[in-house]
């Protein structure tokens, strides 16, 4: 479709239901944010509350509100459902009774609304897309993976930074390395370790990490813990880093990655989930796992390590890199245009 054809499609259309209206520093209210900014650029009204008028709905991932949505969806409404990965770690490892049960909760939720309510499903990255196909089957409804995006002008490498010289920092930016979650977080800590041996290293960790986690991190490097950063302080704790590792296992599509590669910070980790979409060879180094992440099994620390030397060694190639393969991949326009299409084509 030529974008003149969505402008007409736009310029007819009053507006849009994003539901559920998530707000805090994770991944569902950072789309949602960046994605209403999107709307409103184009003239495009917005509502939360299934029950208003409206052209379109987005799920992003899941809703309690079956009823209002049956309703919808009875009035002709368009009913796309945006996809993130399934919660996995709780099958693996113990996480808490609390998280296990709203896990399973969460995957019995996302999956009745993928096979009985969804006209359309959006996936964030073909792993996520095969993923959900391997463990669910095939959806009856047209799918697209759309990758998400980010505002260009604000994750930027120009601005503040306050990069050390006389170390080099390795970032952790995750939503949370908590409980169960924390398994990525100290084989970031191991390949630190592995670094210090031939480069100076310290790590900061952004996100939450309970206490337990803390003491349990025994690292030979420094480790700095900024708790949940607002999103603001993020593009210049970016380019205040050297490196960013991703800390997640099988990461579905993390935003962290897409928003550091912006600020033209290589990131580094290991094969699993959808990295290897993300990250292009010059913009960092993503290594074989070297073992089974479905298991958290222990990757190749040494590998990895070897090949983020090179990072260390020649930064500004390697940021260079990083912004482009955002600006070639990943800007917003892109991906709210590629939501448009999917929300409002025929």
């Amino acid at each position: 479709m030529t974008v003149m054809g969505l402008d007409v499609i736009i310029s007819c259309m009053t507006r849009i239901c994003i539901t559920p209206f998530v707000q805090g520093t994770g991944g569902m209210a950072s789309f949602r944010l960046k994605f209403e900014q999107g709307l409103t650029s184009r003239g495009i009204d917005v509502t939360y509350d299934l029950d208003d008028k409206s052209d379109a709905i987005l799920v992003i991932a899941g809703t309690r509100f079956i009823p209002d949505l049956i309703r919808a969806r009875r009035r002709g409404i368009r009913v796309v459902q945006r996809l993130d990965g399934i919660n996995w770690v709780q099958r693996v490892r113990w996480a808490g009774l609390r998280y296990s049960i709203r896990a399973e909760y969460g995957n019995f939720m996302l999956s009745l609304i993928r096979k009985r309510f969804a006209d359309r499903v959006v996936y964030q990255s073909q792993f996520i897309r095969h993923w959900w196909q391997d463990w669910y089957g095939i959806a009856k409804a047209p799918a697209a993976v759309i990758i998400n995006g980010v505002d260009l002008d604000i994750y930027t490498p120009d601005g503040k930074d306050n990069r050390p010289s006389d170390v080099h920092r390795m970032l952790l930016l995750e939503g949370s390395l908590a409980g169960g979650l924390n398994a990525g977080m100290f084989h970031g800590a191991a390949v630190a370790e592995k670094l210090a041996e031939k480069y100076p290293m310290e790590v900061v960790v952004a996100g939450t990490v309970d206490e337990t986690t803390r003491r349990n991190l025994q690292s030979k490097v420094p480790v700095k813990f900024l708790g949940t950063v607002p999103r603001e302080e993020i593009p210049e704790l970016a380019r205040s880093s050297h490196m960013m590792y991703c800390a997640e296992v099988n990461p579905p599509c993390p935003n962290s990655v897409i928003e550091s590669l912006a600020c033209g910070l290589p990131v580094i980790g290991f094969d699993s989930g959808s990295l290897k979409e993300l990250v292009s060879d010059d913009a960092g180094c993503i290594v074989p796992y070297g073992a089974n992440p479905w298991k958290l099994e222990t990757p190749d620390i040494s590998t990895l390590a070897e090949s983020a030397g090179q990072v260390l060694e020649k930064q500004s190639q390697f940021r260079a890199a990083a912004r482009k393969r955002a600006e070639a991949a990943f800007g917003l326009d892109r991906m709210v245009d590629s939501y448009l299409k999917v929300l409002l084509e025929d």
